[in-house]
């Protein structure tokens, strides 16, 4: 199957924004704060404007770097220490936004809008590329 790492990668990035943006709205509306989150970031239009982009540019990135991990085995740690890069940036901005106005449910809004994104973005990958099957099947013949 030939895969488009832009049409993909737009498509990730659009799902998981989504993802996120109402999980952001789902929490603030729960705790009795609507949109403050967006406003905390910038206003809803600026903040919806930039999250979208930010995620489309990642969705982008991960596609095509899966599908050259595909090709290319040994970039798949370089894919996984990407992502830790990226989730352990997340933890500071958290750290950050907690004491720059969204408090202590910081964490449940930015990180846990970040974990769940990134969950949302695994399953469409695992779903939609072999690369995990193919890993698995390799690591079965190194054990045969």
């Amino acid at each position: 199957m030939k895969h488009n790492s832009l049409w993909e990668g737009t498509r990730l990035g659009l799902v998981v924004a989504t993802t996120i943006w109402i999980w952001l709205a789902a929490v603030d509306a729960i705790v009795g704060q609507p949109l403050r989150t967006f406003t905390v970031l910038g206003g809803i239009a600026q903040f919806t404007l930039l999250h979208y982009l930010l995620n489309v540019a990642y969705g982008i990135a991960i596609v095509s770097a899966i599908h050259r991990a595909a090709r290319e085995p040994s970039l798949v740690m370089g894919v996984a220490f990407g992502f830790f890069i990226l989730e352990f940036g997340f933890v500071m901005l958290t750290i950050l936004l907690s004491h720059l106005g969204l408090g202590e449910l910081a964490w449940v809004r930015i990180l846990g809008g970040n974990l769940v994104g990134a969950a949302v973005a695994a399953v469409l990958l695992v779903r939609t590329h072999p690369l995990a099957q193919g890993l698995r099947r390799a690591e079965a013949q190194d054990y045969d």
